[in-house]
Order: C-alpha cells, then structure tokens, then sequence
C-alpha cells in the first residue's frame, strides 16, 4: 500500500487503517452533540453510511446498501416507517440502485440501524473510500433480454467486500470504487463509467459457445470528467468473475495513488501504468491467464425498463414506474412496498435512472394494479421528457451543489412537455449541480451542469449544456455546445430549440488541436470583433442544411492564450472575509477582499477533493476550504496543507470602483 498524503488518508490512520472503528465512538459522538463533531468525524462517519449535511446542519443522510437495486416490500416499509419518525419524510433513489434517508439526527443513528438489521439492510461502507452499492441490471434474473443473471455474482462479491459487519480489508482504499456486473444485453447501466464492470459477451471455445464477461476497467464521471473505462481484452466465466473482482479491487488497493484527492481513481493508475503492466500484474495476482476476448452481445439501444414488460418466467410480468427524478415521501414509498406485497411477491428492483419497478405481477393481475392511485401519480409511461430525467441532489441537500436541480429538472421537463409536446423520441435529460457529475450528465443526450454566473453584480444560476453523451458499447462523453446559461424564464425556449435539432448538435464537435471548450457568440459577431488571437474557421449550425431555424448562434472552436480583462463586480459587492463567486470566460472563480483592501480571484474549486471556496473562510491572506479544511495562500495560490496543490490566481484591476478580472481566453 502506498503512503497517504492527504487529510482523508491521516485520518484512516488514526484508526489504523480501520475507518470501520468509528461505530465505538458513536455513542460518545451522540452524547458531545453533532455541534462537537470534527471535520475527522465527519469524513469518518460516512464509511458507516452518516453523511453530515453543509446545507441543512444537524440534520443527517444515511445511504442505505441495497446490491444490484434489490429490494422488498417489508425493507420499503421500514424505511418509510423511519422517513417519517425520524427523517424529514423525504427518500431519495440514487443513480447507484439505493436509496437515501434524509433529516434524521445524530441521536437516531443506533435506532436506525437496528430497524435495518431487523429487515437485513445495511449503511455500511456506503460513502468514503469504499466500494460503493454495486450495480447491476434492475431485472436480472427476470428479463428475457439478458445472456445470464448476473445478481448472484453481485450478492456474493457484496457479502466478501462488506458482509454482516463491513470488511476492514476493503474499507482503506485510495478513493471510492464504482463496480457493474450486468448480464443484461440492453445497457441498463452506466458500464464504462465505472472503475470496473463486467458486461456479458460469448467465446467459441473448443466448438462451444460460452456466456460470460469482457473487462471493463478505469472508468469514472468525476475527477475531471467522463473518462470511458478500457476492454482488458479478455474473457471470463461466470465462476471466474468473483476472482477477478477481488484481485482488481487487491490491486488498486495496493498500488493506487493516496496523493491528492482528484487523482487517485483507478483511471489515474492506468494512466500511469498503462494497460500493459495493469494486466500483467493483474494475471501474476490470479495466478491464471483469461481467455482472449470473445464477443461484446450487447445492443446499441438503451432500455429503462419502464412499462409492463412480460418476464422469462411464464404468465409474469414487470412494471416499471417513474419517481419524479428519484425524491419519493414516505407515504408513496410505503405505498409501493404495499403493491409489491399485494400484486407481485414483494420484491422490487431500482434503477439507475432512479426509477422503481414492481416485478412478478401475474398477467391477471395487471389491470387492477394498473388501476391503483399510486401508478396514476407515478406513470408507468411517462413521457419523453420525464422517462429519461436523472438528477443530482442539488442545493436542497450538497454544499458542493451550485444550483438547485432536483425541483428545476421537473420544471423544466413540463416545460418542454408543454411547448413540444409527446410526439418524438424519448430522450434523456441529465441535471449535475456541480462539476463532480453525480447526475451523470455526461452520459446523457443532453446535459446540464450547474454553475453561478455574474449578471450585472449579481450571482444567478447558470448552466452548461452538454449533447450526445452515452454508455455503452459505443460509449462518448457529452459534446459541450453552450456555456454560462442563465437558469432563467429563457431556458426552456433555449432547451427547446435544442431538442428541436439535437441530431444536429450532436455533430458538432471540437477539433482534436484546439482546446476543450465551447464558445457560444451572436451568429453576427465577427472573429475580429471577437477578440481572439487567430480565430479557428467557425462551423456555423445556420450554413447545414438542415439547421434552417437553429437561431442566430454561431459554434466558435477558441484557441487563443490572449489576455482578456473582464469587468466582474463593483468594489461595493466584495465584503471583507466572504468570497464573491463569479463565472468569467467559462471559469468558475472566487473573489476575495482583504481588510485592508487588497483584491484576490482563484479558481472556485479546490483541486483536492473539488471544494467550493466560495464558501471558505479567509483568514489573512489564506482562504480554507469547507469540505477538507484545505488551506491556500491568496497571493500565490499555494497549499499549505498538501504543497503538491495549488490554486490559480488571477491578476485583478480596480478602476472607477470595478473590479476587473485578466484571464487568458
């Protein structure tokens, strides 16, 4: 293993290298107050699945392990019956197949988890360093569109990694690890966004076909964006796969980096090893070489699994339903453990696109189920702009959240809903609060992540607008074609003409010698007038044929290194000690004034875990970030905690009491 140097890393080492340890200290943490807790008992109670909340302080998460999305109708009572006692009556399914408790106090933790045991839940090794809730297809073992059910392999890697108790040796890893193993053929889940998934394929070996997986490994959503996980090029049997699971994870454990926060996933290793020495190293700790890569049987398609769907099993079927972007209350939550316990066998399965599905309802059930209150509220067929709508917790409950996004995404859909109607393609519609990507808005047809922006000395909501993205076997990450948004009364008319000629946007790409970004200016803006060094020839969406009523926006491809100064506030904004967030030139920054006058801009986001300083504290010329308590130097952006990082700083210019930023665009 390697040597930690980071906070997280110290404070796994004050318990040994056991975060697990942290449950002794609870009922002293419970008796001090959450007031008392420390930023090292904060971090450490999530390996337990206790998430202290920046936004609604006192008040806690607990995310609840819940492997390949299964679930009964007596755990959903449960639950419910604790959302209401003792939570704020709000239940989150998230993009990982579990679900969320949400507004219960620190106190209630012991009771909590005793309710969970009694219908064999677990929090444990839910958040932090850990492999988290592992996915898998939601109807494993009932769709007919599957090459195996893969959920026994799901259930036996979850008992050796976590168990009864949590697993020690699988609770110290570099970073989080994010697992699929699917049999499913129609690409239910997020395969290569994952630092590991199995997905199935076939191989001819000796005249005989074999079912089993291809090796996906290095995938991830955030640390810097999507990064598309790599094919090992092998094949495996089913009863190879809980091997090769283990000695991947072994590995990782061993060699990953335990540097700075945002480079310590698995696809930073691959990156410095390279795939070559990642599977030689992997085959000496198996013992065994795989077989050569067979035959990837998934489809090009996506299924959500919505509707009523015949199952494998004779005379049975599912029926998959839509929660409004995952937030479901108690009373509903109950209510559909009850129809799992009426119509089917009382099991019910969660998606990745945080949907529910009640399964092994007998055919001559249908109707009557369909018929129930619940499933008027919550449409088995919902439409275009509801059935693929995933979103991130936003502002209600993350501090690293930039806007609101769980309220504004239903908004927003019924706003398309209304002006284009159900006519067309179902697509999804993806909502991220912040540059992490727990919306998974980069796998998405369109894409919204959250920032602030400055309008005339204010701080509004924003958002960047990303097309095209998706998993799969012809997986791609989300073009960005607008930036700095306003979340305004205009943003549906925006989204609209988007989706009116998204085939179109989708074309639209960046040339590969030409910076990562995308700027938006008026169709009738010159290159000059523009501003840049040396212009790249613009694609002009109005010269395609088919783009006869994009609107007046011309797709600028922007290379340039020049100096631009950018007027952000007036001196009369900044407050001594509170940071001012402004977005110039597509970046995030944080403003800082000094007591005695002096003027600081940094990048908003802290470079080790992805901090918002805009809501750090400043004290001298230093400004600490809320989320690890990482501190910088204003004046030369470095850290003082971990000198590997740094901030970067941006001259800034007074003149007649406005403050300019200079930036190179």
């Amino acid at each position: 293993m390697r040597q930690g140097n980071n906070p997280i890393e110290e404070y796994k080492q004050s318990r040994d290298g056991n975060p697990l340890g942290i449950r002794e200290d609870l009922p002293c943490l419970i008796d001090k107050g959450w007031e008392a807790l420390t930023p090292a008992d904060k971090e450490l109670l999530k390996w337990v699945g206790v998430f202290f909340r920046k936004p609604t302080p006192g008040k806690f998460m607990m995310r609840i392990r819940m492997p390949n999305g299964f679930a009964t109708g007596v755990q959903l009572a449960a639950i419910a019956d604790l959302s209401k006692r003792v939570g704020n009556g709000i239940v989150d399914i998230t993009t990982r197949q579990q679900l969320e408790l949400r507004g219960y106090c620190l106190e209630s933790v012991p009771e909590i988890w005793e309710k969970l045991r009694d219908v064999d839940l677990s929090s444990l090794q839910t958040g932090q360093d850990n492999i988290r809730n592992i996915n898998g297809c939601a109807l494993a073992g009932l769709t007919p569109n599957e090459l195996l059910d893969a959920s026994k392999i799901v259930f036996a890697l979850d008992r050796t990694i976590v168990g009864k108790e949590g697993n020690p040796e699988f609770a110290n890893l570099p970073r989080k690890f994010n697992v699929v193993v699917t049999g499913c053929i129609e690409n239910c889940t997020h395969a290569e966004s994952q630092d590991l998934a199995l997905v199935p394929a076939t191989k001819f070996i000796h005249g005989t076909v074999f079912s089993g997986f291809h090796i996906l490994v290095g995938g991830k959503m955030g640390s810097g964006g999507f990064t598309i996980a790599s094919n090992l090029g092998w094949f495996i049997e089913p009863d190879q796969a809980h091997d090769v699971v283990i000695q991947v994870i072994r590995l990782f454990n061993d060699e990953g980096t335990r540097g700075p926060r945002t480079q310590c996933r698995l696809a930073f290793l691959l990156e410095d090893w390279g795939l070559d020495r990642f599977r030689a190293e992997l085959i000496r700790r198996l013992g065994w070489q795989p077989q050569p890569e067979g035959k990837d049987v998934r489809s090009e398609g996506h299924n959500d699994h919505f509707g009523v769907h015949q199952q494998k099993q004779p005379g049975l079927y599912s029926v998959g339903i839509r929660t409004n972007v995952g937030r479901i209350g108690h009373e509903s939550l109950r209510e559909f453990g009850r129809l799992a316990d009426e119509y089917g066998n009382g099991a019910v399965r969660f998606t990745t696109g945080q949907n529910a599905i009640l399964v092994n309802v007998p055919e001559a059930r249908l109707d009557a189920l369909l018929s129930e209150p619940l499933l008027r509220e919550l449409s088995p067929e919902p439409s275009r702009f509801f059935r693929g709508l995933v979103s991130c917790t936003g502002t209600d409950f993350c501090n690293l959240a930039q806007i609101d996004t769980k309220s504004r995404a239903v908004q927003i859909s019924t706003a398309l809903q209304e002006r284009l109607g159900d006519e067309g393609k179902p697509i999804t519609i993806h909502w991220s609060g912040c540059p992490a990507g727990c919306g998974n808005h980069l796998a998405a047809d369109i894409g919204l992540r959250g920032m602030k922006v400055n309008v005339d000395g204010r701080s509004i909501d924003a958002v960047a607008i990303y097309v095209g993205g998706k998993t799969g076997p012809q997986a791609r990450a989300g073009t960005p074609i607008m930036d700095l948004v306003p979340c305004d009364e205009a943003l549906p008319d925006v989204l609209a003409n988007v989706v009116t000629h998204l085939q179109l946007f989708k074309r639209v790409q960046a040339r590969p010698t030409v910076r990562d970004r995308i700027l938006m200016v008026p169709a009738e803006t010159s290159a000059e007038d523009a501003d840049f060094d040396e212009a790249q020839p613009a694609i002009s969406l109005s010269e395609l044929p088919e783009a006869a009523a994009v609107g007046p926006l011309t797709v600028t491809n922007v290379a340039s290194k020049k100096a631009v100064q950018v007027m952000v506030c007036g001196v009369g904004d900044l407050k001594a000690g509170v940071a001012y967030p402004a977005a110039v030139q597509g970046k995030q920054l944080a403003l800082f004034l000094h007591g005695d006058g002096r003027i600081f801009a940094v990048d908003s986001e802290c470079p080790h875990a992805g901090g918002p300083l805009e809501e750090g504290t400043m004290k001298n010329c230093e400004v600490t970030c809320p989320l690890h308590d990482y501190k910088f130097d204003l004046t030369t952006g470095r850290c003082s905690t971990d000198p590997s990082l740094a901030l970067q700083t941006y001259p800034i210019f007074v003149e007649d009491n406005k403050v300019w930023v200079e930036i190179h665009a």
